[in-house]
């Protein structure tokens, strides 16, 4: 090809001085040599022509057509989610203390793991004590209604003093009240469960004391197992994508991938300073066997798309006009692969959605598209 712009531009040349010779006037032998010459060289040039043609459909036929693979193109839902590390945590837990002074552990009716129902009994207190004082109060009570009685008595038959009757039964309410005190500090000595749920932890033993500073280190504690949520910690650039009603995908890696779908019913207003994130929290029931505590991964559903297309993110390619893809078409009878611009939206896993350059029906090449270029052989068999 080049050898034939090199005798164009020699004949351009010849043309050139042909036209100055004539225009000045030159001899005609001279004029009739550079016409001669001028057919010469346009002889040259048509020969050259003709074997630069037959050397382009020889190097046609000569190249082999690359095989590759062919996937229709077609449009299907495409959804997008942030993904996140979660944990199940649960709403309620208790750590079960005294109420009162506390005291010696006596008697201990729970087990670690045991499930335990609201009220119900779980450790005795020494109430020795106590019990000695009620007693003593009882003896003095008795005392106190036989001198109202006699009191009154008198009183009633007109002897002795009313200060004396008044007296006798301001003594004998003030015993009724301090036994109702005693037995009430006596019932303090009986601890009962704040919930139901399960007693995850019991770290008393009988002869542990048990007060309400101890209770941090030794006591049992109990977590409601049928109210639970996922947790987890949202960047702060998705703020705006995720809001109460969010679908979720919450997956137990540790639990055969046990899957569960849910909606966000709780969202942070404020962001973390330490790490620009705000929490989300989604209410689930503790029948599906989840655990406080077990790591769950979050999948927070913020993009979605009924029709899309779609492509693996292996076939985008960049050169220096932008991204492109390679696709087949049909140009006289043969298959080539051609050049596709595109404009790309997201990417979730391996699918990458086109926004504009591809439509349903295009056939995009999946397989063998590294080194093509636009209008190459191809060939799928």
């Amino acid at each position: 090809m080049k050898s034939t712009y090199n005798i164009i531009g020699a004949v351009s040349l010849v043309l050139f001085l042909t036209a100055c010779g004539a225009s000045s006037g030159g001899d005609n032998k001279s004029l009739e040599k550079k016409k001669a010459k001028l057919e010469e060289l346009k002889k040259e040039q048509a020969k050259l022509e003709s074997e630069i043609a037959q050397l382009d459909t020889s190097a046609a036929k000569a190249e082999k057509p690359k095989l590759v693979v062919i996937t229709p193109v077609n449009t299907t839902p495409f959804t997008h989610y942030i993904d996140l590390q979660g944990n199940v945590d649960t709403y309620s837990a208790v750590w079960v203390s005294p109420r009162g002074q506390g005291g010696q552990v006596r008697a201990l009716y729970v087990k670690q793991g045991d499930n335990v129902r609201k009220g119900q009994l779980l450790m005795k207190l020494d109430d020795a004590v106590i019990r000695q004082q009620i007693a003593q109060a009882n003896v003095q009570l008795n005392l106190a209604k036989t001198m109202y009685e006699r009191r009154k008595n008198l009183w009633d038959q007109k002897i002795g003093a009313e200060i004396d009757v008044i007296k006798a039964k301001n003594d004998l309410e003030s015993l009724e009240k301090q036994i109702d005190l005693l037995k009430e500090q006596q019932a303090m000595t009986n601890v009962y469960a704040e919930q139901s749920g399960v007693a995850e932890r019991v770290t008393v033993r009988v002869g542990d004391m048990f007060t309400a500073a101890t209770a941090a280190q030794i006591g049992i504690a109990i977590v409601n197992t049928n109210d639970l949520k996922i947790y987890a910690e949202v960047p702060e650039a998705y703020q705006t994508k995720v809001k109460e009603g969010t679908n979720l995908i919450v997956t137990l890696p540790e639990d055969n991938n046990k899957t569960l779908n849910t909606k966000v019913t709780v969202v942070g207003k404020t962001i973390n300073p330490s790490n620009r994130s705000f929490y989300i929290e989604s209410r689930i029931s503790g029948k599906g066997g989840f655990r406080p505590g077990q790591v769950a991964m979050v999948r927070i559903q913020d993009y979605s798309v009924g029709n899309a297309i779609t492509v693996p993110i292996n076939t985008l390619q960049n050169d220096e006009k932008g991204k492109f893809v390679m696709v087949a078409a049909t140009e006289n009878g043969k298959k080539v692969a051609k050049k596709r611009p595109v404009s790309v939206g997201l990417l979730y896993g391996d699918k990458l959605e086109i926004k504009d350059g591809l439509k349903a029906g295009d056939q995009l090449i999946t397989e063998g598209f590294q080194g093509l270029y636009d209008g190459q052989l191809i060939t799928t068999a």
